[in-house]
């Protein structure tokens, strides 16, 4: 019995050691970049919030558009913030809630606090990067009464989320051809609507779909984080437009 209990308390202390271990990762995310910290600050065109969640605000009209966009998976929220500025700045609103952990699996529902704090906002769509973006499908297709529309950015949805059964539901899936994820991206097409809007990124990479530097694992990019990131927000504007 005094062998046995000497074990249970190891794996106790082994158990908390590694829970420990798994919040200072999680605690410890990538970015933002110095050009992401700048977007933070309001302008003539677009008012910027930073409580309890990241609001991009156009200052020209009143927006009725919404997107909601989940952060990727240990990427700090503001890493989206140059990206979220330029989609307000087209008469959006563009709401990037920080998540549990930074890890959106632990909050994949916070889309709906973003909802009703915004009863202004007439028609929603949700989105986000990698992780981010799984989360935000699986929202989006258990509130599809809610949700207009889904935005991908190098993201896929699980198995669950199946949105071939919804082939009008209008979804966009941006990626980049040196995306680390390519190969589950391209798999994934057999679970989005048949009206699915793809872009492909030639040269683009994951890591570049935010500014939060390199990404260990990630192909090298091509082509520079501004011209990745202007052909992203070029092809979201014009989804959020289109529906």
């Amino acid at each position: 019995m005094k062998r046995l209990r000497w074990i249970l308390i190891g794996l106790l202390v082994v158990l908390a050691l590694t829970g420990a271990g798994f919040v200072v990762w999680a605690e410890t995310p990538l970015g933002p970049m110095p050009e992401a910290l700048a977007a933070l600050e309001s302008n003539d065109e677009v008012t910027v919030q930073t409580d309890p969640w990241l609001l991009f605000v156009p200052t020209a009209k009143t927006p009725t558009v919404g997107l909601i966009f989940y952060p990727g998976g240990r990427v700090d929220p503001r890493s989206y913030a140059p990206a979220a500025r330029a989609i307000a700045s087209q008469g959006y609103l563009v709401v990037i809630p920080p998540v549990p952990l930074n890890l959106a699996v632990f909050a994949p529902d916070i889309a709906a606090d973003v909802i009703a704090a915004n009863p202004a906002i007439k028609h929603w769509f949700v989105g986000g990067h990698s992780l981010g973006g799984a989360m935000a499908a699986r929202f989006a297709y258990n509130n599809p009464e809610t949700v207009d529309g889904l935005v991908l950015w190098a993201s896929y949805p699980a198995s669950p989320s199946d949105f071939s059964q919804r082939p009008d539901f209008p979804v966009l899936s941006v990626y980049g051809t040196q995306d680390m994820g390519l190969e589950g991206i391209e798999a994934s097409r057999v679970l989005l609507s048949s009206t699915t809007d793809w872009v492909v990124i030639e040269g683009g990479n994951h890591a570049q779909c935010g500014w939060y530097g390199p990404q260990p694992g990630d192909g090298a990019a091509s082509i520079t984080r501004q011209a990745q990131q202007a052909q992203m927000i070029e092809a979201t504007v014009a989804f959020l437009s289109a529906h």
